[in-house]
């Protein structure tokens, strides 16, 4: 038949034409089902029996269904899939997928005479390179930088250094005899309950571009701080609906780039819920970070809600960061550009956002309260709703910055940090900064406070810094660093402060009066003094009333937070 193809050569220019799509397949995993081996198709009538099998043969475009079970297994993504093709994984149809970094132990040997204790080996050493096989190696975490974990029916005991310190829900781990010893907190027989203890770093490891997880549960790693158990090092890589709990130091860990992170749970983690350390463009919205640093992690070091480095254009949004031990977010160590939006920062131990020899912070239509109440040591100037502490370049707006330890903070010492691409660090030092149509209100021991550590004196105005202080040696001086505050609203109640600026252990001035804090300094324009007559501070509700709202309108959120009451009372 003249000017027809065959149908054979018809085929393969449609197949080439498709691209990959006749390829994508759909694989199952199912370890309850009898049927189910690594060995098979991966099919729905014959599964493969653990994930890690799916992830050596998934590719571009395919998608593994995960069936209901506790999958005890390390996970590791090498294959990339594309923008338009990516690999997916994600639980069956109603299906509860738990992927754990805990072994169940049995085989339990009474061996504590009078007291219940119960032995089992263990040959497990993690941090080998540590001679007290800590992370950080130094005494105050001798023991809080260990990775074991122990858990009876899902509850984690306690650890001890010593087995003569054993006591009702506790655990030792004997490295010399390499037998692990457990004092149930019922003072039960282990062999009549569930044991379990994490004997993997990481959960899940994904290296390849364009996959995305979804619905899955994690918990129990034996990972060490610094170290995400779950981790994603692709780019446009997406974690989506899942649960990040109860790892011995970090949730997670995002290290690539155009990543997003949506609606996911970080709670109860060991040290922090989830770090990120040059994840350019990361999207991370809809999430909750919760009562992090369980293990009480030095909170000058890295603890709390989170912490990124070194991350360009990240933006966190409407999420929530609540009862950390810790900061709530924490941007550490030359990140730029990156934007806190729509979120509830609350009742967290030290900062609300604390920013740290970062640049360009735009922090805007937040709802930060409760925060930094914790005798921590050496948090001078990080325990406000908003910290910039030697970070130019912020524009912080449009927050409601409620009942913290302190409202709004500037923090400086002479620091210097590495940019991303240059390794050599640099100083850096507050600049350029505005803050403006916020409320900045209730807050207990200042609204705003300068807390300048400076001997060059900067931080006072010209005239008064060539009259009482001499010439600044760096030639900067208040006027020189544009520091801009205008159109705020600020109250304080009886007992709480107005302004404060410099250290308490230098030089420093208090102004009970927005006018003495705008005449003294020179910094603030255009602000009001006013009580804006919440709806309900205990529950939240910062609806204000009609005529509050028309004068307040431009230091309000814009859009919607999540957990609070936003609006006009009616």
């Amino acid at each position: 038949m003249q000017g027809h193809w065959p149908r054979r050569a018809f085929g393969a220019v449609l197949a080439l034409l498709c691209g990959g799509c006749l390829q994508a397949a759909v694989y199952t995993v199912a370890q309850r089902d009898p049927q189910a081996n690594d060995t098979g198709p991966g099919t729905a009538a014959q599964p493969w029996k653990t994930i890690a099998r799916a992830a050596r043969t998934a590719g571009p475009g395919d998608t593994v269904i995960i069936g209901d079970g506790v999958y005890r297994e390390n996970v590791v993504v090498k294959a990339s899939g594309r923008p338009d093709a990516p690999i997916r994984f994600e639980p069956a149809p109603g299906a509860h997928v738990v992927l754990t970094g805990a072994d169940q132990l049995t085989g339990w040997k009474r061996t504590g005479g009078e007291r219940p204790i119960y032995t089992v080996p263990w040959p497990h050493r993690f941090i080998p390179w540590s001679k007290t096989m800590t992370h950080p190696d130094d005494e105050y975490h001798r023991l809080i930088g260990r990775c074991e974990q122990v858990a009876v029916d899902g509850y984690l005991l306690r650890q001890v250094l010593d087995p003569a310190q054993l006591a009702p829900g506790s655990f030792f781990a004997d490295l010399t005899n390499q037998a692990l010893c457990v004092w149930d907190i019922g003072n039960r027989d282990l062999n009549k309950v569930f044991v379990e203890a994490s004997t993997r770093q990481e959960i899940l490891r994904v290296e390849g571009d364009c996959v995305w997880v979804r619905g899955l549960h994690f918990r129990f790693a034996a990972n060490m701080a610094q170290h995400g158990a779950v981790v994603l090092a692709g780019s446009h890589d997406a974690l989506e609906n899942c649960v990040i709990e109860d790892m011995n130091a970090s949730g997670a860990t995002f290290a690539g780039q155009d990543m997003v992170v949506r609606r996911c749970i970080f709670r109860d983690n060991g040290q922090i819920g989830f770090g990120a350390n040059g994840a350019h463009r990361l999207r991370f919205t809809g999430c909750l970070v919760e009562n992090n640093n369980t293990k009480g992690f030095d909170r000058g070091w890295e603890a709390g809600g989170d912490k990124l480095v070194l991350c360009r254009d990240a933006v966190l949004e409407r999420s929530r960061f609540v009862r950390n031990r810790g900061n709530g977010i924490w941007f550490d160590i030359g990140n730029e550009n990156c934007t806190v939006r729509q979120c509830l920062i609350a009742d967290n131990e030290d900062g609300g956002i604390f920013y740290e020899i970062s640049f360009g912070l735009h922090a805007h239509d937040n709802v930060i309260v409760g925060n930094g109440f914790a005798a921590t040591a050496g948090a001078w100037g990080a325990q406000a709703g908003i910290t910039l502490s030697s970070s130019p370049d912020g524009v912080i707006e449009r927050n409601l910055i409620v009942g913290n330890r302190e409202g709004f903070d500037f923090r400086e010492q002479t620091r210097s940090t590495p940019r991303i691409g240059h390794p050599a660090s640099v100083p850096v030092w507050n600049h350029d900064e505005t803050i403006r149509h916020n409320l900045i209100v209730f807050n207990r021991d200042a609204q705003v406070w300068g807390w300048f550590d400076m001997r060059d004196n900067r931080q006072w105005p010209a005239a008064e810094t060539g009259k009482n202080q001499g010439e600044p040696a760096t030639g900067l001086t208040l006027e020189k660093l544009r520091l801009r505050f205008a159109e705020n609203d600020y109250f304080a109640a009886p007992g709480q402060g107005w302004f404060v600026w410099g250290v308490t252990w230098a030089r420093h001035q208090r102004y009970a009066t927005l006018a003495g804090f705008q005449s003294g300094l020179g910094v603030d324009t255009g602000s009001l003094a006013l009580d804006p007559g919440f709806a309900d501070l205990t529950a939240r509700d910062f609806r204000l009333p009609a005529g509050m709202m028309a004068r307040l309108k431009d230091c309000y959120p814009q859009e919607p937070v999540p957990g609070v009451t936003l609006g006009q009372i009616p």
